[in-house]
């Protein structure tokens, strides 16, 4: 067969046959003719909303997008036997124009697919049915972006961030923490400041600051507070945390940990650094290492370290992973930029694992944020290369559906597991990827969220911080 075009049947080339038939057939192809039988919608209601089944609601019809929307309908509709009338074009019509369409508390939104038929054509458009329920959560469509990242949007690289020398940073609303190894020295930034390009250093009292393989490498911002941890990279090495309450005074020591009497403990830990502390200063900071084992420091009254104890994970989360608190409750989550997120009690033991597909890979430091009514989750891929993480991208996460977080988790990954929003900070991988993420809600004078803003840094990357208002009713 595929050398049809040069055989010959009695003796006629299959090109000449070819020629004939078209020829012979050309003037019996129908030429196109026009139809009057469109089957537009023209216009359309919902004419049954409402308590009371008597409210019209005027639809719009975007004949481009075949989208239909309508205002919000109450919640009190009978969404058993939802009514449309339309004016479509001539001689077409709804082939249906009763539907029912289920609400459940939580939904904001369903379709409808409606089809109008004018044999033998027909038309289908998507109405969308939005319920007038409360507008919760963040506005992600808004972002203000104040990026001092290597994403060539915003503005250059904050200037600590070469050389590998900033590992570890840390945020809390109103500052950023930077541990900087070399001549930056370790100091604060005023996110007001950035916010308007100004950058102003603030630095810390080193005083009494010392041991260590390395002085100081990692650190955190907790509610004006800022802890800041050594690099223990042998068990002869102590594990020190600092804390200062005010950076111009000499720092607290937290702990100081003799890591070679520690049963269980791994060869360095202080590649990382998760603390967790209430408000009133109490909760715990954890050490992960390159080993599996995990250094969990008790912390009472924000600067007095106790009770230093080796758990050990079900799996090895590597010294680049976070162990962090959801909110208030008795779980955290336990993140690496190797591994799958797990969600863990504060001795490591597992309460849930996600699949490995259900977020980006490398994703780590997973933060649990309650905004407006909603539950978000944040994470930050780690930039360590291939088979890892390659990138450090900032991503949100709506988990609001499910009482708790188990629940919350297995839902997410029941759905479309897909972010809210998605911001770059660096596309470039990076041998010794010190990577975190953190958030702030900002309240208004009333005590209600106002404002969500979310922060990213990696090593060499730079940071940026994303502020996000609350939802509205854009039609209200």
């Amino acid at each position: 067969m595929k050398n049809i075009l040069y055989n010959s049947i009695r003796g006629v080339s299959i090109l000449a046959v070819v020629s004939a038939f078209f020829s012979s057939c050309s003037e019996d192809f129908p030429s196109s003719v026009e139809s009057k039988q469109f089957a537009d919608i023209e216009s359309i209601r919902i004419v049954n909303a409402g308590a009371g089944g008597n409210q019209i609601l005027e639809g719009n019809v975007d004949e481009l997008t075949k989208i239909i929307t309508f205002p919000r309908l109450d919640t009190l509709t009978d969404f058993s036997k939802l009514k449309f009338e339309a004016t479509t074009s001539n001689g077409s019509k709804l082939e249906q124009d009763e539907f029912s369409v289920p609400y459940q508390s939580g939904d904001t939104e369903k379709s409808v697919y409606l089809k109008v038929v004018n044999s033998p054509r027909f038309k289908e458009y998507r109405a969308q049915i939005r319920f007038k329920v409360a507008v919760l959560g963040a506005d992600f469509t808004l972002p203000k972006i104040y990026d001092y990242s290597s994403n060539p949007l915003g503005n250059p690289p904050y200037a600590s961030f070469t050389g590998q020398s900033t590992r570890g940073t840390g945020f809390d609303g109103e500052h950023i923490l930077i541990v900087n190894r070399g001549a930056g020295g370790t100091h604060l930034l005023k996110v007001e400041d950035l916010k308007h390009d100004v950058i102003t250093r603030i630095p810390l009292n080193m005083t009494s600051v010392g041991e260590g393989t390395l002085t100081y490498n990692m650190g955190a911002q907790i509610n004006g507070h800022t802890y800041v941890a050594n690099l223990s990279g042998g068990k002869t090495s102590p594990l020190k945390l600092y804390h200062w309450s005010t950076p111009s005074q000499v720092p607290d020591l937290v702990a100081k940990i003799d890591v070679n009497s520690l049963a269980g403990a791994g060869d360095r830990h202080g590649d990382n650094l998760s603390v967790n502390v209430d408000k009133d200063g109490n909760g715990y900071a954890f050490f992960l290492c390159a080993t599996a084992p995990i250094i969990r420091l008790k912390i009472t009254n924000f600067s007095v370290g106790s009770e230093p104890t080796v758990i050990t994970p079900q799996i090895n989360y590597e010294q680049w992973g976070h162990f962090n608190r959801v909110g208030e409750t008795d779980s955290y989550i336990l993140s690496g930029h190797s591994k799958p997120m797990a969600l863990v009690t504060n001795t490591a033991s597992t309460l849930f694992t996600a699949k490995a597909t259900t977020f980006p890979i490398g994703s780590s430091d997973f933060r649990v944020i309650q905004f407006n009514g909603e539950r978000y989750l944040l994470a930050i891929t780690v930039n360590r290369g291939a088979p890892n993480g390659t990138s450090v991208v900032m991503n949100i996460y709506n988990i609001t559906k499910g009482g708790n977080m188990v629940d919350a988790l297995t839902a997410f990954e029941q759905g479309e597991m897909k972010a809210v929003f998605t911001y770059m900070i660096s596309g470039v991988t990076n041998t010794a990827p010190g990577t975190q993420a953190n958030f702030y809600v900002q309240k208004g004078a009333d005590g209600k969220d106002e404002k969500l803003l979310v922060y990213g840094a990696g090593t060499d990357a730079g940071f940026a911080i994303v502020e996000f208002p609350i939802n509205t009713d854009k039609e209200e």
